[in-house]
């Protein structure tokens, strides 16, 4: 039962759909009515100004800055969804990607690490990083050996 809620252009989304998904959805069905920038030029201002209003908020020593930090970073995600939703990216699938990319780089680490006889909690963060670019260049040529 939907009670005295109001019905909306944009519709109701099923309460178990990834945030991201959900987001890229809203954002069509308000652009399907003209809610939107007409090209790329506004969500990127966009996400500039989230970024801003993040550190701001970061910055501003209130008794609630961790709340309005909080609200701040989910404006800024809303706004690269937006940005993803423009360019027709999913932004779903490709933050799978990066997550996916990441694990392989941060067990590349590991893996060095370990040849060492260390873990990264015993690594500095520049060690660590030598190993990350190493894993990024792994990954760059397979994918480019992949393409051959």
């Amino acid at each position: 039962e939907k009670g005295d809620r109001p019905t909306s252009l944009l519709g109701d989304q099923p309460k178990g759909l990834p945030a991201l998904v959900s987001a890229y959805r809203l954002q069509e069905k308000a652009g399907a009515v003209g809610f939107d920038w007409p090209d790329l030029t506004g969500p990127m201002d966009k996400v500039r100004e989230e970024v801003a209003e993040v550190q701001h908020a970061m910055d501003s020593g209130h008794a609630d800055a961790t709340a309005e930090t909080a609200r701040e970073i989910g404006d800024l995600l809303f706004a690269v969804v937006n940005v993803a939703r423009k360019l027709r990216v999913d932004p779903e699938r490709e933050l799978r990607s990066t997550m996916h990319r990441f694990r392989d780089r941060f067990l590349h680490i590991e893996k060095r690490l370990a040849d060492q006889g260390r873990s990264p909690s015993q690594a500095t963060l520049e060690e660590m990083d030598v190993f990350w670019e190493e894993a990024k260049q792994l990954q760059r040529a397979t994918r480019e050996g992949d393409s051959a």
